[in-house]
């Protein structure tokens, strides 16, 4: 492989974050909680809490998020801390921010990126088809940027709410260019969770996970 195509290959970069929330026997308000400051990479994913027996992410028993330095000048994804997503009732939403995700882009020259999300489905108990709220039913959107560094281009991929996108497959988040190094650019996306009318009462977990490249 020549020196120029090696160089043009990019590995990509990943992050998970477990989302969890309750749903009421009869409707709740969302009740929207502090956000703890962002993580950094090689640190504990997101777990977002609502209501007791909220655990820590864990992925195949490993915790921590996936995040791998590209190269010596790398570009990297930082998801949040801690959020709670609030409570709903069969047949309601919930709707609730999942605090701020950063890229920052410290490669050399001026390549484009293009930040990804994708989301499993959320189950509680057993996981039968009464416990799961499908991706189908798992919305996001971005919104504008909410805070940068150095100059570059920048696209949000679902600027307001009626930009919002089912998660059935994953769906551009942001994508950029940076002019000269080093840039970041910051997001508050949100999801909103449609809770089928058959839905179980539960706590319900799923894992969202962004990715740059």
């Amino acid at each position: 492989m020549r020196q120029g195509d090696e160089e043009g290959q990019m590995r990509k970069v990943r992050a998970d974050a477990l989302v969890v929330a309750a749903l009421a026997a009869s409707i709740a308000l969302p009740i929207a909680l502090p956000i703890a400051p962002p993580i950094t990479p090689f640190t504990s994913p997101l777990a977002l809490a609502a209501g007791p027996g909220a655990r820590q992410a864990g992925r195949d028993g490993v915790s921590g998020a996936e995040l791998v330095a590209v190269r010596a000048d790398p570009l990297t994804i930082t998801v949040p801390g801690s959020a709670n997503l609030g409570s709903g009732g069969q047949g309601g939403t919930i709707s609730a921010s999942m605090g701020t995700v950063t890229v920052t882009d410290q490669r050399n020259g001026i390549p484009p990126w293009t930040a990804t999300v994708s989301a499993t489905n959320f189950t509680t108990g057993s996981g039968t088809p009464a416990q799961t709220i499908t991706t189908a039913n798992v919305a996001y959107w971005s919104g504008p940027v909410t805070a940068s560094s150095g100059a570059g281009t920048r696209f949000p991929g679902q600027p307001t709410a009626t930009d919002r996108v089912p998660l059935t497959s994953p769906v551009v988040a942001f994508s950029g260019r940076k002019q000269v190094p080093p840039m970041s650019t910051s997001w508050q996306p949100t999801l909103v969770i449609t809770i089928p009318s058959g839905a179980a009462a539960g706590v319900y977990t799923g894992t969202v996970t962004h990715s740059v490249a």
